[in-house]
Parts: C-alpha cells; sequence; structure tokens
C-alpha cells in the first residue's frame, strides 16, 4: 500500500466490510472519513487511531449525503484521493414476493448512491488528475441466482457503472474498479440465510451449513479478506474498469 497518506472516503464503515477497509487504512496511516448511519459506531472504529480522520453521520441514500461528505472532506482536507463505495444491502425473496418498496431500497442504497459519492468526488479528483474509485460489488454483480433479483440487478447496475466511469475518467488518472466477493460473513448475509430458513421451514444452521458446502473452499469470505483485496486496487495506477471475482478458495 502507498507510504504516503492519502485522503480517503469508505461509505457503510461502521461494520463488516467497511469497518475493516477502516481500520487497515487507519493502521496504515491514511487519512480516513467514514460514514454510517450511526456515529458511536463510527467512533469506536478511530478510537486509538490518532491519524487524521473524519466521523461523517450519513444515511447513503439521503440524495444530498454525496455531496455533504464530499464538501466536509474537501473542507477539511483540501481534496479526496480514494472513494470507496461500500455500503450496500439486500434481502432474499420470491420475484412476486418482492415489493416495489423492497426494490427501490435495493436499488437505492447499491447503485443510485455509489453514482451520487462518484458524482460528488468526480471534480475534486479532476482537478488533482488523480483518484481511486473503488466499489464493494459482489459476484451477483456478474451472474444471475434464484430469490435475490433486486439485489441481482443493482450490483449487475453498478459494476456497469464502474466500467462506464472508468472508460471515462481513466484520461485524468482516476481508475475505477469493483470487488466483487462471493457470500462474505457478515450480518447482511446472516439476514439472508435466516429469511432463507423461514421461506424453508428449515432450520438455520442447515441452510447456512448446505450454503458453505457450494462455496469453493466450503466457507464464507471473512471481511478481512475482502477488505485487503479492495484495498490493493489502491496501488494499481493501470488496473482500471475491472470488476475483480473473491472467492473463498
Amino acid at each position: 500500500m502507498s507510504n504516503t497518506p492519502l485522503r480517503v472516503l469508505v461509505t457503510g464503515a461502521s461494520r463488516g466490510i467497511g469497518e475493516e477497509i477502516a481500520k487497515q487504512l487507519l493502521d496504515a496511516g491514511h487519512n480516513v472519513a467514514i460514514t454510517a448511519r450511526t456515529s458511536s459506531d463510527l467512533a469506536a472504529i478511530v478510537a486509538g487511531r490518532p491519524n487524521k480522520n473524519l466521523i461523517i453521520t450519513a444515511d447513503v441514500t439521503d440524495p444530498n449525503s454525496g455531496d455533504e461528505a464530499i464538501s466536509q472532506i474537501l473542507k477539511a482536507w483540501g481534496g479526496i484521493d480514494v472513494l470507496i463505495l461500500n455500503a450496500g444491502d439486500g434481502s432474499a425473496a420470491p420475484i412476486e414476493k418482492t415489493s416495489d418498496a423492497d426494490w427501490e431500497h435495493t436499488m437505492a442504497i447499491n447503485l443510485t448512491a455509489p453514482f451520487r459519492y462518484l458524482r460528488a468526488a468526480v471534480p475534486a479528483m479532476k482537478a488533482a488528475k488523480f483518484g481511486r474509485v473503488i466499489v464493494v460489488a459482489s459476484t451477483a454483480g456478474l451472474e444471475g441466482e434464484a430469490n435475490v433479483s433486486a439485489y441481482t440487478a443493482a450490483k449487475h447496475g453498478v459494476v456497469g457503472l464502474v466500467r462506464a466511469a472508468a472508460a471515462e475518467l481513466e484520461k485524468y488518472e482516476i481508475t475505477v474498479n469493483a470487488i466483487c466477493p462471493s457470500y462474505v460473513d457478515t450480518p447482511m448475509t446472516e439476514r439472508s440465510l435466516r429469511a432463507a430458513a423461514e421461506r424453508t421451514g428449515k432450520d438455520f444452521s442447515e441452510v447456512k451449513a448446505a450454503l458453505e458446502a457450494k462455496l469453493p473452499g466450503g466457507r464464507f469470505l471473512t471481511p478481512s479478506e475482502v477488505a485487503s483485496a479492495a484495498i490493493k486496487f489502491i496501488d494499481q495506477p493501470k488496473t482500471t474498469g475491472r470488476a475483480e471475482i473473491l472467492k473463498g478458495e
């Protein structure tokens, strides 16, 4: 990872993959702004890590949150070097039981919010002729699976955004990439498994074990593994428009 302190924004940083990304970057000496809806969760991440940080309490689905977050970073640090778009959510349901509200929320947090934050950060990155944008997507952004139609559509959309933005911004020395992990041991995965257990009438542990048996290596990825893979894109100036698959092999 770069030895020069970079100015970084991580969305969805209060738990799971986002928390691990923030901790790894802070421990490497970078200046890190972190967003989530609960400020106390964010405060716990920066506690004991004395390098520069910003806690930005925000709901990424708020149409103004991207502009406001970037504005705070520019005011505090004069620029932004790295944007890591991690905030996301999803639920499992058959197509006929996926409500408009479920669909709209899934699109808002997984696709529209990343677009808005990217749009807000691009002018400063263009002016600096430098930028690294990393999206935490999913293998669902590259392939289909039953009972997650909204999540799959949203992640396919954000992978398309990554590829289009990469083509547009490369000439400004801005790279845009995505990491596409398979199942990760996070609260969101647990919620999906519990929904599947309820839908099928099976025990939670049985549903979890059946899924793990299908995965490479027979296990879920850890948030730390995904965080490390995402951060590697910071030091790859010639890699852009890539959707890198990550499986627990």
